[in-house]
């Protein structure tokens, strides 16, 4: 039976963790300071060591997308950046690869081993078995219908591409023959959402409304949105529910599995109405929301209250992704140049 000193300490600790007027710097000195009274350092140090800092890329290009596994990164971005971190994100290393005239901009990157893809716009993909030490140009259809702005590595030789019009195609060959998912593209995406199971979300161009596909369909399922205020973005929460963002600062999430039922729209004041722009999970309860304005939101309490963090780094930028890999690291995404990176 819990004693009454330990049912004491378990209510100020809650309190203090939900606290929506204690700012994001104070925050983890005053739970330092009460885990000391308390006596459960041991147990507090994860939770007020890690934030969000600020890490210096070599380039003030704007980054993608980011892929990452332990220590080892890589971050792609706009005028063909390709960057390499081996600390676990903390110092980011420039790589060049020769295309010959015309300015690119990396999409999308991720590995299985040692074996690499990389698309991008114009048309581009490039395949690399050797950890990304070298490069190889794969030639692409003339009639491919848009341009790859996703790739997913699968397995030795096997990847999935998507273009920025929601064809969906699948290689086993190491890039030399690709296979047609669906049996028609879906449209010009704004937005293009990948879950680890092989699910897509696409948002349309003004967000009007989007379109879901599952392995196995052979055609994306348009769905209208549910209220007025246009989509920005979408995904699939770790529970398999689907999660909105909506324009004036207004996201929300279905109620089940599917797409029928919603829970009610929340637009938390501390947003003013800034649009978000992604949402990741760090765990079941804890939610951030990345936006326009260096608008930076984080729910404790799986997206029931929200609460505005990282004014204090004085980002300056729109932050565009979020990634977690783990409960300890983070990754936000931002223009010129802009990347925080959560964790001790």
């Amino acid at each position: 039976m819990r004693s009454i000193s330990g049912m004491i300490r378990a209510f100020l600790f809650s309190r203090v963790m939900r606290h929506q007027s204690l700012r994001f710097f104070w925050r983890p000195v005053v739970l330092f300071l009460l885990c000391v009274f308390l006596g459960v350092i041991p147990f507090c140090t994860p939770v007020w060591a890690a934030n969000w800092q600020k890490v210096a890329l070599p380039t003030a290009a704007t980054p993608l997308e980011l892929w990452m596994e332990g220590d080892h990164g890589w971050l792609v971005g706009s005028n063909a950046t390709l960057l390499e971190t081996v600390d676990g994100g903390r110092t980011w290393n420039p790589h060049k690869i020769n295309l010959g005239e015309g300015n690119y901009r990396f999409e999308s990157i991720s590995f299985t081993g040692q074996e690499g893809w990389l698309v991008g716009k114009p048309a581009l993909l490039l395949h690399t078995d050797d950890g990304g030490e070298t490069w190889t140009r794969i030639g692409l259809s003339s009639k491919l219908p848009g341009d790859p702005v996703l790739i997913r590595a699968l397995g030795p030789n096997t990847a999935e591409m998507s273009t920025d019009i929601g064809a969906i195609y699948r290689t086993g060959d190491r890039g030399q023959n690709w296979r047609a998912l669906v049996t028609q593209a879906v449209g010009t995406a704004r937005n293009l959402y990948r879950s680890s199971d092989g699910r897509y979300i696409a948002i349309s161009a003004k967000g009007n409304f989007y379109s879901t596909w599952a392995p196995g369909e052979v055609a994306w399922t348009q769905h209208n949105r549910n209220n007025s205020k246009r989509v920005n973005n979408m995904g699939y929460t770790p529970d398999g529910r689907v999660w909105m963002l909506n324009r004036g600062g207004q996201l929300q999430f279905t109620k089940a599995s599917g797409l029928e039922e919603w829970e009610k729209p929340v637009a938390p004041k501390a947003a003013k109405g800034i649009g978000f722009l992604d949402l990741a999970y760090q765990d079941e309860q804890n939610i951030w929301v990345a936006g326009g304005n260096s608008l930076l939101m984080h729910s404790e309490d799986g997206g029931k209250t929200w609460r505005r963090e990282a004014d204090e780094l004085e980002i300056g930028a729109n932050l565009y992704r979020i990634y977690f890999f783990g409960r300890d690291r983070g990754f936000i995404l931002g223009q010129g140049g802009t990347l925080l990176r959560y964790g001790t």
